[in-house]
């Protein structure tokens, strides 16, 4: 089953950027990931300055330009994820988070796991 995850975290971690010992451990852990063919793609976000809300509400769009100061989290980034089962989705996005803990002490955020369905969009 296909999972897509996120992290969640304030935006003062997106500006200030990771530390490289995590980058350097992101990246074997993702190339490891691909290689086993359990993550399918990943991204990391830019700032929410550089980003823009559209939004539906009492049928009017509106479209609002970053940064979102209301928000006190933002999505990070996100992965999609290729599991036999949850746990193993789960476990994978544990190990993800045991990065950041192990490698950026002061970190906290959180990672949301949501299973995917096919919409039978595209080729």
């Amino acid at each position: 089953m296909k999972y897509l995850t996120f992290i969640r975290h304030a935006e003062s971690y997106r500006e200030a950027g990771p530390p490289q010992a995590l980058m350097a451990a992101m990246g074997e852990f993702m190339q490891r990931s691909l290689t086993s063919g359990v993550l399918i793609d990943t991204g990391g976000l830019l700032p929410s300055k550089d980003g823009a809300r559209v939004r539906l509400r009492k049928g009017r769009i509106t479209v609002t330009d970053g940064p979102f100061t209301e928000s006190k989290e933002i999505i990070g980034g996100w992965a999609i994820l290729n599991t036999e089962t949850r746990e193993a989705a789960i476990g994978i996005a544990r190990e993800f988070m045991e990065l950041h803990r192990k490698h950026w002490p002061e970190f906290e955020g959180e990672s949301e796991l949501r299973p995917m369905f096919d919409a039978g969009i595209g080729p």
